[in-house]
């Protein structure tokens, strides 16, 4: 079964139907999504601005880090699952939209960004998290972390325009 055929499949499901043919459904899931999209990229921004010593220069980068991560992982949690179910109930249409498949394509980049940071930049975190100005690598991790989110959601919009 090719990738097409199974989003032609998902499309067709009496879930996917119902949830696409709702008159309020789909609108609620879509609202959930933005929401959860909100916690995730309003605290990656927390951070990221952080590393760029732009915001919150007295705080240490450590607690920083411990105060939005649950957070982000709650809004990750809603993204993603609100997400899955948007996909499921227009997977056909997604299958060949340009801005579905950049909007993929950056949320891969922004999902690898924090975990190259984390095992990379991070773990010397106690030698210059007091600093009101944090290591070039830090600032890169915040720039492509800006960059990468603002791409995320304008993708996300551009979807519905694109048929």
């Amino acid at each position: 079964m090719s990738l097409l055929h199974l989003c032609q499949w998902l499309s067709a499901t009496p879930a996917g139907t119902a949830m696409r043919e709702s008159p309020w459904i789909y609108s609620l899931i879509e609202s959930i999504h933005v929401l959860g999209i909100t916690a995730l990229a309003g605290t990656a921004a927390v951070l990221d601005l952080r590393l760029l010593g732009v915001t919150m220069r007295r705080e240490q980068v450590s607690q920083v880090v411990e105060l939005i991560t649950p957070i982000a992982w709650f809004g990750a949690a809603i993204m993603f699952g609100s997400g899955l179910l948007l996909f499921w109930a227009k997977a056909e249409n997604c299958y060949a939209n340009p801005a579905f498949r950049l909007k993929l394509l950056l949320l891969l980049l922004a999902a690898s960004n924090p975990l190259v940071f984390h095992l990379t930049t991070y773990r010397s975190v106690a030698s210059w998290e007091n600093a009101t100005e944090p290591p070039p690598r830090a600032k890169v991790a915040g720039i492509l972390s800006l960059v990468l989110w603002s791409g995320i959601i304008v993708a996300g919009r551009a979807i519905a325009y694109y048929h």
